[in-house]
């Protein structure tokens, strides 16, 4: 049967598919738009498992807060190249995962993808369909979730590649974002030194220990030294320790003592962080794909 124009605009505008695609999909599905959108679905999925591993080093971390502002969410979302995620269609997709997440209240990204994401379809096959359209790995890679009072999650967004929540007790929607804020710049390990993991603790003491014997000095100072250097690590390190980036003169702690008020937790996420990065020439990568289109 013929296949009109408006027949292959409205199957474009529906999977974002090219036009030759849509077309040969509603020739072998005799014209009939949902089963041709259904083939090109499972044509979609095929090439997305080809592409899923590849590197996705870039992407962008979305924040949300519930309009209760008790119950917030920090996601990163990957793909393969910056311009990609400057995209609507990536842009919509993560903002639509993060407000899913509000919505289910998911334990895990593997429980994630398991959840609607419309009309029937999950967070998965969304995230292959839209692999299809775009042409890239594309990954829903980690999420944090807080659960609090009203208006006691305030968040900081640096462009898209680092989002930090902050989870207040006391203070104000300024306060909440300046200490977002400064999580974002400074990146600390933890709130305080109760919350240092045990492990970095000891880890960073064997290094100032064995730093410190080199100096030959006797056994008595090195400890001295080594307690001197772990109270200099830990003001460094933690949050409340730290110089607020806005006023130096002053710690994290002392700001929030000041205000009444007290963080509770916090989370800090970096688009890309512990993915290992492929090395590559740009140039030959482009004329690699020209050669295979």
């Amino acid at each position: 049967m013929a296949i009109t124009a408006a027949q292959v605009k409205e199957l474009r505008e529906r999977t974002g598919s090219g036009m030759m695609e849509c077309k040969k999909a509603l020739v072998e599905a005799d014209g009939d738009l949902d089963r041709a959108v259904e083939l090109m679905r499972k044509k979609g999925l095929a090439k997305a498992d080809k592409k899923a591993d590849r590197v996705a080093a870039e992407g962008r971390i979305v924040a949300q807060v519930s309009e209760a502002g008790d119950e917030g969410v920090l996601l990163e979302v990957n793909c393969e190249t910056d311009f990609v995620s400057g995209g609507d269609a990536f842009r919509e997709f993560a903002d639509r995962v993060a407000g899913i997440i509000l919505r289910d209240r998911p334990t895990d990204v593997g429980e994630l993808l398991g959840r609607e994401y419309a009309d029937g379809v999950d967070v998965q096959t969304a995230q292959k369909e839209l692999v299809a359209k775009i042409g890239e790995n594309i990954q829903v890679r980690r999420f944090v979730r807080f659960q609090g009072e009203s208006e006691s999650l305030h968040y900081y967004l640096h462009g898209a590649r680092i989002g930090v929540m902050v989870q207040l007790d006391g203070g104000g929607a300024d306060l909440g974002r300046d200490i977002a804020m400064h999580v974002a710049a400074s990146n600390p390990l933890c709130v305080d030194e109760n919350d240092m993991p045990a492990e970095t603790l000891e880890k960073e003491r064997e290094i100032l220990r064995a730093q410190a014997l080199e100096s030959g000095k006797p056994a008595e100072i090195v400890d001295k030294m080594i307690e001197g250097r772990v109270k200099k690590f830990l003001k460094e390190t933690t949050l409340l320790g730290q110089p607020f980036v806005k006023d130096p003169d002053q710690s994290v702690g002392q700001l929030l003592g000041s205000a009444g008020a007290g963080v509770r937790g916090f989370a800090r996420l970096e688009v890309g962080e512990g993915i290992e990065k492929e090395e590559g020439n740009f140039a030959e990568e482009v004329m690699a794909q020209v050669r295979g289109s």
